[in-house]
């Protein structure tokens, strides 16, 4: 085939910074019209698909050669990340023996530009075998794969954005789009929400954010300054620094918290009583401050502690049902804890 070269995307001055953003620009114009294009082209065939693999009670297994491999690769990660079991299968490597981790209760996404590849073709008589649905993706409306499938996904763009129309590139960004659309579709449908994200990405910040509470960072026992309202003020600062803690929380004999004093305070008050040290806390605290709780998300807590600009605080007590002091959350545990 003879390169159509009015849509060429080389430039007359390709080592000049204007020819290279000129070379990208034509790159990134043509693979989004081809993605744009396919908007208009899905049909009910999109919808069967989403149906059959929303039915689907085993896995989804992705499968191609190539170029078009790695893109089945990377849909089956965004499968089994929005909630749908999803494993790639190699062609090659499934003729011989690779095969076995396909069952009955599958289905099978397979990729092919072409779809005549003939790796991809050389497993479709097994899986014929195992009578499961078979989903093609590909250019070839026509071709052995889709002849063999019970759904075809028509990706046909109308040239690469390799400048001899050979590479894959518009291709396989097409089928990666497409991929996307229906895994998202399938993810709609399933009411996958974040917190069920969050269960899947347990090392990521949003998983840290949806699944980490206030209990599981705060301090308590020895980390914690508590004192009574009669202490006196010098007493409450040995007490935050033997805690390491950026305030004394004032509690009554029940433990409820009556009141804060942070360092912060203890500098403002010498600075205006230069006896201020000899004072008791439960006259010069922050009376009734705002407490977490345990069981709040962190995210919730570094909302709450952040504030409006000027209004951040450093460190807030925890509380149960009751009212009981149960420890205490500084900031510097939520950026330890990788949500700052």
């Amino acid at each position: 085939m003879i390169p159509d070269e009015s849509r060429t995307v080389t430039t007359a001055a390709p080592h000049t910074t204007e020819g290279i953003l000129a070379a990208a620009r034509a790159v990134l114009r043509m693979e989004a019209e081809a993605v744009a294009a396919l908007a208009d082209r899905i049909d009910a065939q999109f919808a069967r698909a989403v149906e059959l693999i929303l039915e689907c009670r085993g896995r989804i297994i992705t499968t191609g050669i190539g170029k078009s491999g790695a893109i089945a690769r990377k849909i089956a990660a965004t499968f089994a990340s929005t909630g749908t079991p999803s494993v790639f299968l190699h062609p090659a490597e499934g003729v011989h023996g690779d095969l076995g981790m396909v069952t009955a209760a599958d289905l099978v996404l397979s990729l092919s530009s072409s779809g005549e590849s003939d790796e991809l073709l050389a497993i479709l008589p097994a899986l014929k075998r195992l009578a499961i649905p078979l989903i093609a993706m590909t250019g070839g409306p026509d071709s052995a794969l889709a002849r063999a499938s019970d759904i075809v996904l028509e990706v046909r763009v109308d040239r690469e954005a390799c400048p001899m129309n050979l590479a894959p590139t518009t291709s396989t960004t097409a089928m990666l789009a497409l991929g996307d659309a229906l895994a998202l579709a399938v993810m709609e449908l399933r009411r996958f929400g974040p917190e069920d994200f969050a269960l899947l990405h347990p090392a990521g910040r949003l998983g840290r954010r949806l699944l980490v509470r206030v209990a599981d960072v705060m301090r308590t026992n020895d980390q914690v300054a508590a004192v009574a309202p009669d202490t006196i003020v010098r007493d409450a600062l040995f007490a935050i620094t033997r805690a390491q803690a950026g305030a004394a929380i004032v509690v009554d004999a029940n433990r409820a918290v009556l009141g804060i004093l942070t360092d912060g305070d203890i500098r403002r008050l010498l600075l205006r009583d230069e006896q201020g040290l000899t004072r008791r806390t439960g006259e010069v605290m922050n009376a009734a401050p705002h407490a977490l709780r345990p069981d709040m998300l962190a995210a919730e807590a570094l909302a709450a502690m952040q504030g409006p600009p000027g209004k951040q605080v450093g460190e807030m007590p925890v509380v149960d049902a009751q009212g009981t002091l149960v420890g205490v959350l500084n900031l510097k545990d939520l950026l330890s804890a990788g949500l700052l």
